[in-house]
């Protein structure tokens, strides 16, 4: 009984002595006051943390979603890789900046914070980035007008599109989602605006490139670039930091509306230096010139007289160039598209893009020049000029031009003609062609002259008719009256509307009436001739002459001084008769009439033998 007491007793004292706290522990082999003494050493080797405080941490753990920061606390905390997206290089032992937001959450984890930590101390690190002059990292977030948005420190900072490159960016897209390095170039205390660069980052190292480039430049020198922009006028070449431009006229041989027809945005392409000035900032480049010419690949056995063909390129008042191939133009003057010869422009004729055939006028391959003609590819319209258009012969004709001197006009296609204005009206004067007819009007002329050598025409419209003058001249001869109406006055006298539309002149003082007064325009008054002269269609009359031949023959003796002097008048007729008819032999016996004449008109009561 005694061996089961003993037996029953021992489990009773090994529950009191059982250590609870080692259930689902590893066997654990220290002693209470050993674990005491390093429960005090380990919390030696933590750091005193407090919320609410940013610490300086490392990486010790990283995946796609987090990042492990180990701080010195007796627990790591977890931060959201989002929160380093600024720094894609962030590797294992990398030292951060972290916000302790909590030492343990309801899980018993420590809570950190990246992004908070950066933004507490971000505008004490861009003020002291931009005293520095210091190169620093941020994360482009998003596009904004005029550039993009840059996560600096926890700032968002504004990168200008100029600053981006030291070439123009056309897309700012790229640049999204990237970090990259700048430089803090201008901060704005009162608002809080940060202003980046990277374009700032290059420069320097570009210039350097720059003066290495310039100071090996020489004519002729080829050299491989890329188009960094095109303008209407040419092409900007980045030859690597240095820039030179390609006039448009240079990009190549023939003729080009726009550079972008030979050149595209990024285009890597070899130029050739023409030109620089002194100091080297202003770079002519060329394309073309790494070809040969085309003049100097032209067919050598083309010449004079041959047809080619072409197309428009140039339009110009004075004429078409017509491109033959490419660098190889031929100027068409305006005078060899048609065998007309009144005034026309090109355009009258073609127009740019049209396809043309012409003949070749003149060769110069020195001074690389041509010229064509496409009138020459039809029959000239002025062979046997004289058969077709005799002189005397009527035509229909169309007026094309009108001048102070007269109209020109068309009777065909390469025959044209000039109407004087002293042939358009026997008897109405015209002060200018226009008044006659217009451009376009269809007018009956007369062939008056042909002058084959000199490809000239005179025609007449008055010679259509009869020339009344002739009949004039007996009508208004010396002394008749005549009715008129004044139709215009001048200081020299007026213009008088006669019967059968005869225009008349009365000189000033010949407008007297007999009250003394001035006729007026519009006034229709009788007029007497006082001279007519047939082949200048000239009628000089006056109306101051009829009331003062008139009080004239009122006077006593007036009737025998009317007989006298009509006597000396048919006697000095006779003279003048006789002199156009006299020979030289006549000279002494016209000599003795003249004088006996003479003495008649000093005497005209003794003129007369007494009857």
């Amino acid at each position: 009984m005694s061996e089961v007491k003993g037996a029953s007793a021992e489990p009773a004292n090994m529950l009191e002595s059982f250590d609870w706290n080692t259930i689902g522990k590893k066997q654990d082999n220290y002693s209470k006051a050993e674990r005491d003494k390093l429960d005090a050493m380990y919390g030696e080797t933590l750091s005193a943390v407090t919320e609410a405080q940013i610490v300086e941490g490392v990486v010790v753990a990283k995946n796609n979603k987090e990042v492990v920061v180990n701080i010195g606390f007796k627990s790591d905390g977890v931060v959201p890789l989002s929160e380093f997206r600024y720094n894609p290089d962030l590797k294992i032992g990398d030292k951060v900046e972290v916000f302790v937001e909590s030492q343990e959450d309801k899980n018993g984890q420590l809570i950190l914070s990246h992004k908070t930590a950066r933004s507490m101390q971000s505008w004490d690190r861009v003020n002291e980035a931009l005293a520095k002059d210091e190169i620093i990292k941020g994360y482009v977030k998003c596009r904004t007008k005029g550039g993009l948005i840059v996560d600096v420190f926890g700032i968002e900072a504004f990168l200008p599109g100029s600053q981006i490159d030291v070439k123009p960016i056309r897309d700012y897209d790229i640049y999204v989602g990237k970090t990259m390095e700048f430089k803090v170039v201008k901060i704005n205390q009162e608002f809080r605006n940060v202003v980046v660069s990277h374009k700032a980052l290059i420069e320097a190292e570009l210039e350097q490139q720059k003066k290495e480039i310039i100071s090996k430049l020489e004519k002729g020198q080829v050299l491989e670039g890329t188009v960094k922009n095109i303008t209407s006028y040419g092409v900007f070449i980045d030859l690597g930091g240095v820039d030179g431009l390609i006039h448009i006229t240079d990009l190549s041989w023939g003729r080009i509306n726009h550079p972008e027809e030979i050149v595209k945005l990024d285009q890597k392409i070899n130029v050739v230096i023409l030109d620089f000035d002194n100091d080297k900032k202003r770079i002519a480049l060329g394309l073309k010139q790494l070809t040969a010419h085309p003049w100097d690949s032209l067919d050598t056995n083309l010449k004079v007289g041959d047809k080619v063909k072409g197309k428009v390129v140039v339009i110009a008042d004075y004429g078409a160039f017509i491109e033959i191939t490419t660098g190889v133009e031929g100027l068409i003057h305006v005078s060899e598209m048609s065998w007309s010869q009144h005034l026309r422009t090109a355009q009258d004729f073609l127009k740019v893009g049209d396809e043309v055939e012409g003949v070749i006028l003149t060769l110069n391959r020195e001074e690389r020049k041509m010229s064509l003609g496409i009138k020459q590819l039809t029959p000239d319209p002025w062979t046997n000029i004289v058969e077709k258009y005799p002189k005397g012969s009527k035509h229909t004709v169309t007026v094309r031009n009108a001048t102070n001197f007269g109209l020109f006009v068309e009777l065909e296609e390469g025959i044209d003609g000039l109407i004087h204005i002293s042939d358009l009206s026997w008897s109405k004067k015209i002060k200018h062609p226009n008044e006659f007819a217009k451009t376009g009007d269809k007018i009956e002329a007369v062939i008056l002259e042909v002058d084959a050598e000199n490809r000239k025409l005179s025609l007449g419209v008055k010679q259509l008719e009869e020339n009344p003058w002739e009949v004039f001249e007996t009508v208004f001869t010396i002394d008749s009256v005549h009715q008129g109406t004044i139709i215009n006055i001048s200081d020299k006298g007026a213009i008088v509307s006669l019967p059968y539309g005869v225009e008349g002149f009365a000189p000033g003082r010949h407008l007297v009436k007999a009250d003394g007064t001035i006729a007026k325009a519009e006034e229709t008054l009788d007029f007497k001739v006082l001279e007519f002269v047939k082949e200048n269609k000239k009628i000089i009359v006056s109306h101051t002459k009829i009331h003062d031949d008139k009080i004239a023959e009122d006077r006593p003796g007036a009737s025998s001084e009317r007989s006298g002097a009509k006597d000396t008048k048919k006697a000095v007729k006779k003279v003048k008769d006789s002199m156009e008819k006299t020979t030289l032999g006549d000279i002494e016996s016209l000599s003795a009439l003249r004088a006996e004449m003479e003495q008649s008109e000093k005497n005209p009561k003794n003129d007369k033998s007494p009857s």
